[in-house]
């Protein structure tokens, strides 16, 4: 393994090299990193994109890989369509449309308790799979919080049921969930790739979901008095809505991404450049008529509401996972699950689908699954490039159930947490996963079954 290492650090081009000079092999201080920023990660005593911009820095600083290198390893697509989506859905939230529809879903179920719950929990799953799961729950979280509060009960099982709606649904997608937005820029694969192969068993998984939220919540929450109900029926929809002719220019545009996102691969159009192209336009429709001086104090505010903090951990990640690739410590994994696979397809597509979903529930899955993509390509010098996909929706599978199993699987679930911690309803690691984590596998074990069946 050293003289591979050894090949692999030779030659990378860095005028210095801590690792030459110390005499130690790259590829340990390349693990080395990676392991402290991982463990640094589940402490959760350090910004995530702090710990991603510090381990990528030392990358280049420690002569592992160069710039040029550390450069090419970052997936610009991957983050121009993370901008994208955050600019349209944060001006259409503005809009009013999102409260809408939650009013809305809440009085067509006359406001019952055990009925809103399920609307939430659908209305979660779908917004999901047709924007992202984390800047779904965001936009859900304060209305379900103003929702629980006029019933008069606890925000608990339905913020631990749109945590899991929101993982299930955007499995369902391209752009549905960050490792799927990762996975589909790395492989080359298509929003109608991600339609065809993963919508069928994330439906199947959402109504299996469904019922065991409506069986474990039914009873209790019919104890709840119909005066709370009544006062959710008071709710004015319409009054949401905040600027109608936003509301209409933002769903047009979201069409137009939306359609960019089917036909775009066809022509070489990337995901990212229609997101970003959309977010453009939107921009241009709902403020180009202001003068230049408002519009550039909008355009801040807009900016603003980009999860920054995001992006960056998606950009110190990629060069980390660069690192670690250019040293050969994900090829020596790779070659590592085919010797322990025998190089049988169906048995490797099955260990990475429950590696990634078991440690996905444990480590966040973004991370998990930027590590593995290099180790799957790695497979290809075995099975053919053009037979692996099963073992990329076996890994996007993985890792969107997976990161169901704690607080700590998915971003979209600390940042639920995050809404219940400030309304004084804090949702611990044990009692979620004490519901989560049976639930998670379940799924898993349809998911895998799902695999066997379409793949082999």
């Amino acid at each position: 393994m050293s003289e591979q290492t050894a090949a692999h650090g030779a030659g990378h081009g860095a005028g210095f090299s801590l690792p030459d000079m110390l005499g130690i092999d790259p590829l340990w201080m390349a693990t080395g990193i990676l392991i402290l920023v991982y463990a640094a990660l589940i402490t959760e005593k350090v910004n995530r994109a702090i710990l991603a911009m510090l381990g990528a820095s030392l990358m280049v600083l420690f002569g592992i890989i160069n710039q040029a290198q550390a450069v090419a390893g970052v997936d610009a697509n991957t983050l121009a369509l993370l901008i994208g989506m955050m600019i349209i859905v944060a001006i259409t939230s503005r809009s009013g449309l999102f409260q809408y529809v939650a009013i809305k879903a809440a009085k067509a179920v006359k406001a019952d308790p055990t009925g809103i719950l399920i609307m939430l929990t659908l209305i979660t799953a779908v917004f999901s799979a047709l924007l992202d799961n984390v800047t779904t729950v965001l936009l859900i979280a304060p209305i379900t919080l103003l929702i629980t509060e006029a019933l008069e009960t606890k925000v608990f099982p339905f913020f631990v049921a749109e945590i899991l709606a929101s993982n299930v649904g955007g499995t369902a997608t391209l752009i549905g969930d960050p490792p799927n937005i990762i996975i589909g820029s790395a492989a080359g694969l298509s929003f109608n790739d991600f339609v065809v192969n993963l919508a069928p068993i994330a439906a199947i998984c959402l109504v299996v979901l469904t019922g065991i939220i409506y069986l474990m919540n039914r009873k209790a929450l019919k104890q709840i008095p119909k005066s709370a109900s009544d006062r959710i029926m008071k709710f004015d929809a319409g009054g949401a809505i905040q600027d109608r002719k936003l509301m209409v220019k933002s769903l047009g545009v979201l069409a137009l991404v939306l359609l960019g996102f089917t036909l775009g691969h066809g022509y070489g159009i990337q995901p990212g450049t229609s997101a970003l192209a959309g977010a453009a336009l939107l921009m241009l429709l709902a403020y180009g008529h202001q003068p230049a001086d408002q519009q550039s104090d909008t355009l801040h505010h807009v900016f603003g509401e980009v999860e920054w903090v995001t992006i960056f951990f998606f950009g110190g990640l990629f060069v980390i996972v660069a690192g670690v690739e250019h040293v050969g410590l994900l090829e020596f994994f790779a070659q590592a699950v085919l010797d322990f696979t025998e190089g049988d397809m169906m048995w490797t597509a099955f260990l990475i689908f429950w590696a990634s979903g078991i440690l996905s529930a444990i480590l966040d899955n973004i991370p998990f699954v930027a590590t593995m993509i290099p180790l799957i390509e790695s497979t290809a010098t075995t099975f053919g490039a053009e037979n692996i996909e099963p073992l990329w929706w076996s890994l996007a599978l993985g890792a969107c159930l997976g990161g169901n199993g704690t607080l700590l699987g998915a971003s979209a679930n600390l940042t639920v947490a995050a809404f219940a911690e400030k309304a004084h309803q804090p949702i611990g690691f044990i009692a979620f996963a004490r519901i989560a984590f049976p639930i998670m596998i379940l799924t898993l074990m349809i998911a895998n079954v799902y695999i066997w069946l379409r793949y082999f």
